[in-house]
């Protein structure tokens, strides 16, 4: 089988992110990693924290703290919130690591030697208010594109349009406010992605077509309206510094990498720091080495992040000459609004991802956001659909089914599985149907379409249902105990399988499920087609208790108190 290596758009290390955040990026993979590794597969699931760039110094100067010191924490805060979404990373890592700069430095030495990087006297603003030069994100304006008043001099947040600082209506500093300022000479590295657009393009058409639409379509436009050469270094205390031995008079003026040149390098960065810390690990250049290699890279992330994945960081990797692994896959998602407005923390509307978890279990969290991912189109969080979602999906569906199942059958054949008669036409009907839903769902899942293999395992689930409403055992075992035993004992089997098959989603409550019953080596990690259709893997005898409630149904009260706290109107 392939290796498989996934990476998620690196969070930013300013601020705690919100749920469009985490279903846009990190999630998914999480979800498709641990898919992976249950079907068998070698699987090295990679993220880190983006340290550098301008929101980076200006956050840590709001807060009175060394930006080293402030990267240091907000990292550790991050990942406890991840941690608590049960993100399963192999390695979380930080761009401002020493292996990330050694790398960003090879890399840039390896493009200079190639006559990809080009030195220049360029013009830039200066801030007289500050006395210093302003990278493009310490300059904020209007954007000229669709008039949001508050785009940074990289790109509009906005329109996602990328742009220059000069590009910028009524410019001012993000540092002081002030809008005295002046263009003046300095110098830059460039990374001359004109001379590598034929390549990349090449590269682009001999993937793309196995790309989603979405992530395909933009890098098409971007290769379209044609690659031009690009800044990469800035005027910062913090970043990647440039190294002296090849530009020594850029090193003394203190110049670093741009932000977004030594971001994705990261992603290698942090499989080195992964390795660093293991010693079983020291191979990690296989995973990025020789790109006809047996590895499989999926990538995802928000559809603002694809031109860097798709376009710029490519051309970074090509131009080097050397056989850095290059993305196979890259899946995008559209933005997750919140009630048609965006998720905002000023103007107490959202929900964050620390508040997600103050709320309700993650499992709640993973599921709706997994179940409703904005993949053909942008879509929208309200509480009313959310908590619909749990209580029809998670509560009722799912959850009422192992309750009743597990409680009837204590109460009627005691704590072990009951034995009951032979498999009948019920049973062979249902296992047929389990068996078609678990290929829809692997079908899905392959095909990285996650609402599509959300509601494969909801139908699963649901089949579970209309299989005990059929034989309703507690009519049933007025007049056939035999049969209502199979009957149980057939559904105990749906539930066996149900937390298997449902761990990438909800892989807490999977858990729990899986634990209900002591089945001596019970190391299945996927549920086989002969399995499924034959709902006989959880044996008679089979010792099991009733759980708690595993999903509780929210209220309207609840609901209220929602919408209160977070905000609930259109925006």
């Amino acid at each position: 089988m392939a290796r498989h290596l996934i990476t998620s758009a690196l969070p930013y290390i300013n601020g705690i992110k919100h749920l469009g955040n985490m279903v846009g990026s990190m999630l998914p993979a999480d979800v498709y990693s641990r898919y992976l590794r249950q079907r068998g597969h070698d699987v090295l699931y990679i993220c880190a924290t983006d340290e550098h760039g301008t929101p980076a110094e200006l956050a840590a100067k709001e807060q009175g703290l060394p930006v080293a010191d402030f990267c240091a924490q907000a990292h550790d805060a991050q990942k406890a919130i991840y941690d608590g979404f049960s993100l399963a990373f192999d390695y979380f890592g930080r761009s401002s690591s020493p292996q990330n700069h050694e790398i960003t430095q090879e890399i840039a030495r390896e493009l200079k030697a190639n006559g990809f990087i080009e030195e220049r006297a360029i013009r830039q603003v200066y801030s007289i208010t500050d006395g210093r030069f302003l990278p493009d994100r310490y300059i904020i304006g209007t954007c000229p594109h669709c008039g949001y008043d508050k785009a940074r001099g990289d790109q509009c947040e906005n329109c996602t349009r990328v742009l220059d600082p000069t590009d910028l209506i009524e410019p001012r500093s993000a540092i002081s406010g002030s809008s005295d300022l002046e263009v003046r000479e300095t110098k830059h590295l460039f990374l001359l992605q004109s001379a590598l657009a034929g390549e990349v393009e090449s590269w682009v058409d001999e993937r793309a077509d196995n790309w989603p639409v979405l992530a395909s379509s933009i890098a098409r436009k971007w290769l379209t309206e044609g690659l031009h050469d690009r800044a990469i270094t800035r005027d910062l205390d913090w970043g990647v510094p440039v190294p002296a031995d090849t530009w020594p008079d850029l090193a003394a003026e203190g110049k670093v990498f741009y932000v977004w040149f030594d971001a994705p390098i990261e992603y290698i960065g942090a499989t080195k720091e992964w390795a660093d810390q293991d010693p079983e690990h020291r191979d990690w250049r296989s995973w990025w080495w020789k790109s006809d290699s047996d590895v499989h890279y999926t990538q995802f992330m928000g559809k603002d992040n694809v031109p860097f994945h798709s376009v710029m960081f490519p051309a970074t990797l090509l131009g080097t000459r050397a056989p850095w692994k290059k993305v196979d896959v890259i899946k995008a998602f559209n933005w997750l609004n919140y009630y048609g407005g965006k998720f905002s923390t000023s103007q107490r509307r959202g929900v964050f991802t620390h508040d997600a978890l103050e709320v309700l279990p993650a499992d709640y969290w993973r599921y709706f956001m997994m179940a409703n991912a904005p993949e053909s189109d942008d879509s929208s969080f309200t509480w009313e659909h959310f908590t619909a979602t749990v209580n029809k999906d998670l509560a009722d569906t799912l959850g009422n089914f192992v309750n009743r199942v597990l409680s009837f059958s204590k109460k009627r054949f005691g704590e072990e599985v009951p034995a009951g008669a032979e498999p009948g036409e019920a049973e062979e009907k249902l296992g047929e149907e389990i068996a078609r839903l678990l290929t829809e769902y692997e079908q899905q899942m392959d095909a990285l379409q996650f609402r599509k293999a959300a509601a494969a395992l909801r139908a699963l689930w649901s089949a579970g249902n209309s299989y005990l409403e059929e034989k309703a055992p507690w009519l049933e075992i007025k007049t056939n105990k035999e049969g209502a035993a199979l009957t149980l004992r057939t559904a105990m089997n749906l539930i066996h399988l149900y937390a298997i098959v449902s761990e990438p989603f909800i892989p807490t409550t999977a858990a729990a499920m899986r634990q209900v019953f002591t089945l001596p080596n019970d190391t299945a990690t996927w549920a086989t087609q002969p399995e499924a259709k034959s709902l006989t893997k959880l044996p008679a005898g089979t010792p099991f208790t009733v759980p708690p409630v595993l999903f509780a149904k929210l209220t309207e009260d609840d609901l209220a108190a929602y919408k209160d706290r977070f905000g609930g109107e259109e925006a």
